[in-house]
């Protein structure tokens, strides 16, 4: 079973919270976009502290240092194709303009032997409550849901 750790970013902007999605790079998501954002996560390595993993998956997919080590630990959840996603809270700001992902290599187009590079994220933007809901992978929208509860936000004033 695949395991993700990853960081949910958050701020507070004219008193309404603001989550940070990324949008995963590649030709299979090119034109994805309701129900295709993410939390900055990636694979846990084979005994590496989940906390570290996150971390170290929000800066390469990023390319920046995570805004806070005041990470908010939030409940895993388990996504439609059986990975374990681990993540925390944090808050902070991040322009979404400066992100700066690795990069994959995969053959494209299938069994034409060439090799391509592609983005792990091709770009990441703010969004508040309801369209973080439209973007985000069904499975992570426990994951602003918890975080929510955790600071106290009754979502319905939203």
């Amino acid at each position: 079973m695949k395991k993700s750790a990853g960081i949910l970013l958050y701020r507070i902007k004219d008193k309404k919270p603001e989550f940070l999605l990324v949008h995963p790079g590649g030709p299979f998501w090119k034109n994805k976009d309701q129900h295709a954002w993410s939390i900055p996560k990636g694979e846990i390595e084979e005994n590496e502290d989940i906390k570290q993993a996150a971390i170290r998956e929000f800066q390469e997919e990023t390319g920046q240092k995570t805004p806070s080590e005041n990470l908010i630990p939030l409940n895993p959840i388990k996504q439609k194709g059986g990975k374990i996603v681990y993540a925390f809270a944090s808050e902070g700001e991040l322009n979404p303009e400066n992100i700066q992902s690795n990069f994959f290599e995969m053959e494209w187009p299938p069994k034409s032997g060439k090799i391509q590079k592609f983005p792990e994220i091709d770009k990441a933007a703010w969004f508040d409550y309801q369209t973080a809901q439209e973007k985000i992978i069904p499975e992570q929208f426990h994951l602003i849901e918890e975080l929510l509860r955790k600071l106290d936000i009754d979502p319905n004033f939203l």
